[in-house]
């Protein structure tokens, strides 16, 4: 490894125990087989190229990736690239459960390492959604059509609140859940509070108030 740009951080790094040491050092090796510069942020090595940055290596329960900053931009011609969940606009992941599969893999991870790197270099950037671009739950519409005044309500919200609640209520999987979501946050919407927001008077946001609230929801 001497022969590359490397990072004590990411050396101390390699030594704690983990089920994915091995397979981040392999992945390590070949990350900078490509060029890259390896730094350490966000607690998990990370490489960059004139200073941005362009890959990520990081392990979960189930599975380590190597994340790619700018994912969506490339061509993604094999089909491997996760996008971890839908609120996940830029990034994309390789994942891997066996260092078996990082080598038999190792070509086209470096093929897309460069084209990360082409990527970054020519001053690409994902076009993010706007706030107002995130999109409204079908349960959630139905329920503006039913309730006239809760659209207004809704729309007087600040970006901020819109989001945390459409965010709540995207997260169910079930469209049941969704709805009972959305039923019990109603009355909060319509007297103009946020998901969080404590509304007995007594304080801004609960559970920092004196526990009022939860007779007044």
């Amino acid at each position: 490894m001497a022969e590359h740009n490397t990072n004590p951080r990411v050396d101390e790094f390699l030594t704690k125990p983990s089920k994915w040491t091995e397979c981040y050092a392999r992945l390590r090796t070949i990350v900078l087989e490509c060029g890259l510069t390896e730094d350490f942020k966000w607690m998990h090595p990370c490489y960059t190229v004139n200073g941005k940055n362009v890959v990520l290596i990081h392990g979960f329960k189930d599975y380590c990736a190597l994340l790619f900053h700018k994912g969506a931009l490339l061509k993604d011609a094999r089909g491997i690239l996760i996008q971890q969940t839908e609120n996940v606009q830029a990034a994309r992941q390789i994942r891997f459960t066996t260092v078996q599969e990082i080598e038999s893999l190792e070509d086209v991870i470096k093929d897309y390492i460069r084209e990360a790197i082409d990527v970054e270099k020519a001053g690409l950037e994902v076009k993010l959604k706007k706030r107002a671009e995130v999109s409204i739950p079908e349960e959630l519409q139905s329920k503006f059509e039913e309730l006239p005044e809760l659209r207004p309500a809704f729309d007087a919200l600040t970006p901020g609140r819109q989001k945390a609640y459409i965010f709540h209520f995207s997260q169910a999987k079930r469209s049941a859940t969704r709805t009972a979501r959305i039923e019990k946050s109603v009355p909060r919407i319509l007297k103009g509070k946020g998901l969080n927001d404590c509304i007995c008077g007594h304080s801004k946001r609960y559970p920092n108030c004196d526990g009022s609230h939860k007779f007044f929801q």
